[in-house]
């Protein structure tokens, strides 16, 4: 899953972007309003954290733009303790949540995990797909109860084909979601990485749809909703 923070504290933007690659995710950042709108205006995140206090143009002002450009990512809002207005504004203005500063950077681990699930239809952190399961919560994957050793890489690629179990999802889409911008986005990194998790899980069902991409298979092989929504491309193998 790839975030990005919109903080222009450095200190707090540097805490926020390495506990949340700590905790799996790919993570871009920026430190003014005008940066952050044109990433989030340009790439796929699947989640952003955003704080309302931003020089060049202010946190509202982005997150408005936003919406009315029919940009519909989770976005997590961060303001002041004191400014219960700017909490009301900010919801209104088409946040999904919000936290108030000071605040622990486990919890807005926990709202962005929360605002993920919801995003992707699930109820838990724990995600299930026949034998496997993956935490959310502590980033751990098991298969038949035993512990799967993967590589960050690995875990961002398990974690959202299983956010997304039933559908299609093309290479294009998995590499704008899993790898931030300085990633050198080889087009066989992907392929190279679906082989190690089949390995590693000794398992089928990461299914490969030729033309169109992979797909993360129930256990009882029914595709969901969306299933034939992958971009068309004719270089999935």
């Amino acid at each position: 899953m790839r975030l990005l923070v919109v903080e222009d504290d450095p200190d707090l933007n540097r805490q926020l972007v390495e506990a949340l690659k700590e905790a799996g995710y790919a993570v871009d950042a920026a430190e003014d309003g005008e940066e952050g709108h044109f990433l989030g205006d340009t790439e796929p995140y699947d989640a952003v954290v955003l704080d309302i206090g931003l020089p060049k143009m202010d946190g509202l002002t982005v997150l408005e733009n936003w919406r009315a450009g029919g940009r519909t990512m989770p976005v997590l809002l961060l303001t002041a303790r004191d400014r219960w207005s700017d909490k009301v504004a900010g919801i209104d203005a088409g946040a999904d949540d919000y936290v108030a500063k000071p605040f622990h950077i486990e919890e807005v681990l926990a709202r962005l995990r929360a605002l993920l699930r919801r995003a992707a239809g699930h109820a838990s952190n724990e995600l299930v797909c026949g034998a496997i399961r993956l935490d959310a919560r502590t980033s751990r994957v098991t298969c038949d109860g035993a512990p799967v050793k993967l590589t960050s890489h690995e875990y961002r690629l398990l974690a959202y084909l299983m956010h997304h179990m039933g559908r299609i999802v093309s290479r294009t889409e998995l590499t704008e979601h899993l790898y931030d911008q300085d990633f050198d986005r080889d087009s066989n990194t992907i392929e190279v990485f679906i082989g190690r998790l089949r390995k590693k899980l000794d398992t089928d069902m990461i299914e490969t749809v030729r033309g169109l991409g992979y797909r993360l298979n129930t256990p009882d092989g029914a595709a969901g909703e969306g299933a034939g929504e992958a971009d068309g491309e004719t270089s999935a193998r």
